[in-house]
C-alpha cells in the first residue's frame, strides 16, 4: 500500500527536514527518498557518507552503518525552491535496500513497479 500520508507524519514529528533523493551516480538510478535536517547535511558534507533524519526514530541515520552498505557522497544539489535535495552517491559496496531479493542481495529500494494497466506492483528484483 502507497503511504500518502508519510510527509504530513514526518514534518509533524520532525519539522526541520526536507526530502532528499538519492542518485546512485553510475547508473544514474534513484535508489531512496529519505529526509535531512541540518544535522544530517552538515555530517553528510563533513565525512562524505551519506546521513539522513530518520523521522521515524528521531536520530540521525548514517546509511549501512549496521549493514555496511555505506555511500560515498560525491555531490549534493539543491532544488530551485531550496526545500529538496538530491544526493549524488556511489555504493561502497552492493546496493542500499534493506530488504533482500530471494538471494539474499540488498537491492535498491525502487524494485517495484506500478503496472499502469492493471494496477499491480510488480517486484523487478524478486
Amino acid at each position: 500500500m502507497l503511504d500518502f500520508s508519510k510527509m504530513a507524519k514526518a514534518s509533524a514529528q520532525s519539522p526541520d527536514v526536507i526530502p532528499v533523493a538519492v542518485q546512485h551516480a553510475d547508473t544514474q538510478e534513484i535508489i531512496l527518498i529519505a529526509y535531512v535536517n541540518p544535522q544530517a547535511l552538515e555530517h553528510s558534507v563533513k565525512t562524505r557518507i551519506a546521513t539522513f533524519w530518520s523521522t521515524s526514530r528521531h536520530e540521525l541515520w548514517i546509511k549501512g552503518a549496521t549493514s555496511g552498505e555505506t555511500f560515498e557522497l560525491l555531490e549534493v544539489r539543491v532544488n530551485c525552491e531550496q526545500n529538496s535535495l538530491v544526493y549524488i552517491v556511489r555504493p561502497r559496496r552492493g546496493n542500499i535496500c534493506h530488504t533482500k531479493n530471494k538471494a539474499g542481495e540488498p537491492r535498491n529500494c525502487y524494485y517495484r513497479r506500478l503496472n499502469l494497466e492493471t494496477g499491480e506492483l510488480e517486484n523487478l528484483n524478486p
